[in-house]
């Protein structure tokens, strides 16, 4: 997502977890938005979308929505859960109307902290080259590049050439960092009008 430079303010929207159906139409809605503007929406993709209770929430993951002034959502981003207390940062997106104004930076603040109260031992992400703001706004968060070799699963999305990770957690490399529990909750950058992949989708 790009992001504007000459936005208006905005108030700080809060970060809260799904909880109604509109709140998983607005997850849906922003996802499918960004993703079929930049890449392919997959099977996999809608799959994730049309379910986040049973696909994400259920299995022990969580939702983040960022919520402004008058309720509407104007931002995701999810955390999905894989074995071992691995969790990946995905399905974030800021609104067209919202990018450039810091909501992306709340969402990935909050969602290392949610990271951090669901015992997460891991937390990575996969994204694309192309979304350089998104990036850095990732290694200003403190993510790090990691390889293919290191991710969860084997079928993970094709269109994420971009690996990160949060150092310091176990299973990362332990020369770098000091791990999910340290992290700064606010990260000193601009909203990059953020977007990341998602889970174990079979082509980005």
């Amino acid at each position: 997502m790009a992001s504007s430079t000459n936005a208006a303010p905005l108030a700080v929207p809060r970060i809260e977890s799904l909880g109604s159906d509109d709140d998983a139409e607005a997850f849906r809605r922003i996802n499918t938005e960004w993703i079929s503007r930049l890449f392919t929406l997959t099977d996999e993709d809608r799959a994730l979308l049309n379910d986040p209770r049973g696909r994400i929430i259920d299995p022990g993951g969580d939702v983040l929505l960022a919520r402004a002034d008058d309720g509407s959502v104007v931002g995701c981003v999810a955390l999905v859960r894989y074995p071992d207390d691995v969790l990946e940062l995905s399905k974030m997106g800021v609104t067209p109307a919202a990018q450039g104004r810091g909501v992306g930076r709340l969402l990935v603040a909050g969602a290392i902290g949610r990271a951090r109260e669901l015992g997460a031992r891991r937390l990575f992400l996969g994204t694309n080259s192309a979304l350089t703001p998104a990036i850095h706004l990732y290694r200003e968060a403190g993510f790090v590049p990691i390889g293919r070799e290191h991710l969860p699963v084997t079928d993970y999305y094709a269109r994420a050439d971009v690996l990160m990770e949060l150092p310091g957690s176990a299973g990362a490399d332990p020369t770098v960092g000091t791990g999910i529990g340290s992290v700064a909750a606010t990260p000193n950058t601009r909203d990059g009008g953020s977007a990341t992949d998602g889970r174990r989708g079979r082509s980005r």
